[in-house]
């Protein structure tokens, strides 16, 4: 019997069981049936001992077994809300970054050491929430501010990317744009600029949702993920690792991005 698989979906926030392979499971995730609609993926796979009280475990043994005609069975919806937040970060597994022809990246934990020179960053947040953010803190530190409880603001755990600013990160007035490819550029930089002079306030609002999808072609660095307690860092290769040895899906990525 083939194995069973517990991935945990960020777009769109969900736990699901499934008896496909990681890439395999990306190609029907992005790709979709008549019950799916097409798009960018980001999932992570979960240790297949996690369990908890907060979801519906048993249906695994029951509705995650091979379809009549033998084929695996492709998924099974454990819960569709807060379940970034009750799945601790030590549960999770490797990233998976699905385009939406299909094609997946495996990203694996890495060491994660600051970037000390860089002084404004742009992060992409996918779960719980959605939007771009400038901010003059590091993703540590980010993931911290954004899931403190004391600050009025605040989510339980968060899922994010950060985002090339190209000279925006040190020069946002005057800096070269050549290579950005994001909407408003003049509203970037005001809010870049706002932060490099402002103390008082650590991030802003870009945007309330990225239209484009997921901006696989503009991350700088990599994936994170974090709460007060814990982090974890995927690193995204080199441009030199994208072009050779996942050129396939880096071309797929790029070509997702100009659709």
């Amino acid at each position: 019997m083939s194995e069973k698989h517990l991935y945990l979906s960020l777009i769109p926030q969900a736990l699901i069981a499934s008896m496909l392979k990681p890439e395999d499971f990306g190609s029907y995730y992005a790709v979709g049936t008549q019950v799916h609609v097409q798009g960018e993926s980001i999932f992570f796979e979960v240790d297949p001992d996690f369990r908890s009280p907060d979801f519906p475990f048993h249906l695994i043994d029951e509705r995650c077994v091979p379809k009549p005609d033998g084929q695996p069975k492709n998924s099974v919806y454990l819960a569709i809300y807060k379940v970034l937040s009750q799945i601790p970060v030590s549960a999770l597994g490797n990233l998976y970054l699905v385009t939406n022809d299909g094609k997946t990246l495996t990203l694996t934990r890495g060491d994660y050491e600051p970037d000390l020179e860089q002084a404004l960053h742009l992060y992409q947040e996918f779960c719980p929430i959605s939007p771009m953010v400038a901010s003059r803190l590091k993703p540590r530190d980010f993931a911290k501010s954004i899931t403190n409880p004391e600050h009025p603001v605040h989510v339980p755990r968060i899922a994010f990317s950060e985002l090339r600013l190209g000279d925006l990160a040190h020069d946002p007035q005057n800096g070269s744009v050549d290579d950005i490819p994001y909407s408003n550029i003049a509203h970037l930089r005001d809010v870049l600029q706002e932060l490099l002079h402002r103390t008082d306030k650590a991030s802003k609002l870009v945007l309330k949702q990225v239209k484009e999808g997921v901006l696989y072609r503009m991350v700088k660095g990599g994936f994170y993920v974090g709460d007060q307690d814990d982090f974890a860092y995927y690193p995204f290769p080199d441009q030199a690792a994208l072009e050779e040895q996942y050129r396939s899906w880096w071309r797929s990525a790029q070509l997702s991005a100009l659709d």
